[in-house]
């Protein structure tokens, strides 16, 4: 018995993924929530597990193929209905007998080639034309003799273009079937497109910096031979032109075999290895040297996937050059092993560790001597004296930010708060909190719970103006800055008027994690009726906050420092004490929201904040 594996739900917005890459081939043995496949939407990655335990018996979306929802991926069953692959695991068994078979034995040679075309239910004509038959299919699997058509896939519902960054293989470049081939970057992703087919590119369609519409014709891979017929052809009658133009009646003589033998396995070589030298090394020394070739060139390539990380994104190459990390050097632990930013770090940090354990003898003599103190200098980066093209995702961040000053009338208004009191409940509470929720409790919980409960009292703040239309949401969807590798991403606590301070400390640190791990889902990232960013994470004073598209206001939280200022005691003396100050921003769309309606709304977030009253919250 045999079960379908479908596209599941992977968001409300989300209609369609793109199979990026099988974790299994067929006849593989699968289990029950083991990752199956890699599918890409237009926001997130991810893989898709098992819904069965069994043999994947048949694929049936390829690599880099859209699909909708719910469309049927692949067959699960006992094994006794696979036979998907059968015509690809073929290929190679054609191959051998016709570049192995010896000179002596053209009829032996016949053979198990007649036996692999009748497999592939061709009619059997003369042995003669059998080897070739043969090749036409093998090649036939892979694009035919004209290679076959790399396309630019479906990366995600909205993404209707990409343009092409880099390319990692060049025209006579051998590829292996999910070997990246190039660099691709849309309006929310950078990503690297794998090959759909083994062979050789013949052809680069569209030049790097290049923008087309998915679907279109990225480059041709085939089998190599097929780039260049004729010029291989050329020399052929210079041997023996009435051979090869008869290569039935010719088994007699020793040299003849040896000529014909690189004929048929040069396009079938083609497909897997590089085909030019392997063509001149058949002619000179025969097809045991050309099978060394052809062993000796996988495990170098092997070794450069390996080193490159099969899936090395722009993302990690781009940190391991930051940091200064050689990735021939790590073992990845991702998927398939992917080498992960992770990994990047890990090594950048054992590398720290291991200069900073080599500089103490060295610090300790000047200590000794009591040396004045080295200044601390930022390290100089690598990107200084550099010029480079801004990422797709730059460039569509940085029209989205321009499209938002041209459409709205945007203002900031800021206050000071004094956070003395939420400092200290912060301080007492902070171990038990830990303990109970498992998550840290910071000071940006609590200005989030002081905004959304502003909000529910100046719904214009979170409302929204369409035209000669005001909507004022009936939810706080808050949506928070998390500062990631790819960039600022802003998630989205949904209902967060429905939660107390703990449901949003643990939103924020799950949401935040999540998205720092490339694991948050489209819909999570959608939504938002009012955002906040905690600037002062960075050590920010004050900001001005460019409010979204969608949305008419955005909070910013300026860093908590500890300065005098005037305070009552309390006598109601004026005194100098010193407090935890910070600044409170709010940005807004003045179409909608004027000043004073953005002057009572930080009054309200200042008030709440200054009052402390947040004792139940955190379990005091």
């Amino acid at each position: 018995m045999s079960d379908n594996v479908q596209l599941p739900a992977l968001g409300e917005s989300v209609t369609e993924g793109t199979v990026t890459r099988w974790l299994k081939n067929v006849g593989d043995r699968v289990e029950v929530d083991e990752p199956l496949l890699e599918i890409s939407t237009d926001k997130v990655d991810t893989e898709i597990p098992s819904p069965f335990a069994g043999v994947l018996e048949q694929i049936l979306v390829q690599e880099d193929e859209t699909v909708e929802v719910g469309a049927t991926l692949a067959v699960i069953g006992t094994g006794e209905g696979g036979g998907a692959s059968a015509p690809a695991e073929e290929a190679p068994a054609q191959e051998t007998p016709a570049q192995q078979a010896p000179a002596e034995q053209p009829a032996a040679e016949a053979q198990p080639v007649q036996e692999s075309v009748e497999e592939h239910e061709e009619p059997a004509e003369a042995p003669a034309q059998q080897a070739p038959a043969a090749q036409e299919q093998s090649s036939g699997g892979q694009g035919g003799g004209g290679g076959q058509e790399v396309t630019l896939p479906a990366l995600g519902e909205s993404v209707t273009e990409g343009t092409v960054t880099r390319w990692l293989k060049q025209v006579g470049d051998s590829v292996e079937v999910d070997e990246p081939l190039l660099e691709i970057s849309t309006d929310k992703v950078d990503t690297e497109i794998p090959s759909p087919v083994a062979g050789t590119v013949q052809e680069i369609r569209v030049q790097e910096d290049e923008t087309v519409e998915v679907g279109a014709v990225l480059a041709i891979v085939g089998s190599g031979a097929a780039a260049a017929p004729a010029p291989a052809a050329a020399p052929a009658p210079e041997a023996a032109p009435a051979e090869q133009a008869q290569p039935a009646p010719v088994p007699a003589s020793a040299p003849a075999p040896q000529e014909q033998a690189p004929a048929p396995a040069a396009p079938q070589g083609g497909g897997y290895e590089a085909p030019a030298p392997e063509a001149e090394s058949t002619q000179t020394t025969g097809a045991a040297p050309a099978a060394e070739q052809a062993a000796a060139q996988q495990p170098t390539a092997s070794a450069a996937a390996s080193a490159g990380g099969s899936y090395l994104t722009p993302l990690v190459r781009k940190l391991a050059a930051e940091k200064g990390v050689d990735v021939a050097t790590l073992t990845g632990t991702g998927v398939g092993g992917r080498i992960r930013k992770e990994d990047v770090l890990e090594a950048a940090a054992k590398a720290e560790a291991a200069k900073a354990a080599q500089a103490a003898p060295a610090a300790a003599a000047p200590a000794a001597a009591a040396a004045p103190k080295a200044p601390t200098v930022p390290s100089v980066s690598p990107l200084r004296g550099t010029t480079e093209k801004a990422s797709r995702l730059r460039q569509i961040i940085a029209e989205r930010m321009v499209e938002a000053l041209h459409t709205q009338a945007q203002l900031t208004t800021v206050v000071e708060v004094d956070v003395t009191k939420v400092a200290r409940l912060r301080a007492r509470a902070k171990d038990d909190f830990k303990a109970r929720e498992g998550v840290n409790l910071t000071f940006l919980p609590f200005f989030v719970q002081a905004a959304v409960e502003s909000l529910k009292a100046f719904p214009k703040i979170n409302g929204v103006l369409e035209g000669n239309q005001i909507t004022y949401h009936g939810q706080e969807n808050v949506a928070i800055a998390v500062d990631t590798e790819r960039g600022l991403l802003t998630p989205v606590i949904r209902d967060a008027g429905d939660l107390n301070l703990a449901g949003i400390a643990r939103k924020i640190a799950d949401l935040a994690a999540r998205t720092r791990a490339n694991k948050v889902t489209p819909d999570e990232l959608s939504g938002a009726t009012f955002t906040v960013t905690n600037t002062g994470s960075g050590g920010a004073l004050i900001d001005t906050p460019i409010v979204p598209t969608g949305t008419s206001a955005i909070l910013g939280t300026g860093a908590i420092v500890k300065r005098p200022v005037v305070v009552k005691d309390a006598d109601g003396e004026e005194v100098i004490a010193i407090r935890s100050m910070c600044y409170l921003c709010l940005s807004y769309d003045h179409r909608l929201v004027d000043g004073a309606d953005a002057s009572r709304y930080l009054s309200a977030v200042k008030a709440r904040i200054e009052e402390g009253a947040f004792e139940a919250e955190v379990g005091l």
